[in-house]
């Protein structure tokens, strides 16, 4: 399993993209909405 850290980095790396010009599409954005939301949890359970 990946550590922390490399999981936060990958959840900031997202944040970007899903805030550049580029990711206007509402399917891609929707995709990454759930994404971020998974790793989101994923972060959450790791420190219950």
């Amino acid at each position: 399993m990946r550590d922390e850290e490399e999981i936060r980095e990958q959840y900031e790396f997202l944040q970007e993209q899903l805030e550049s010009e580029e990711m206007n599409h509402e399917g891609v954005r929707k995709m990454f909405s759930f994404y971020r939301r998974s790793l989101g949890w994923v972060l959450e359970e790791e420190h219950m």
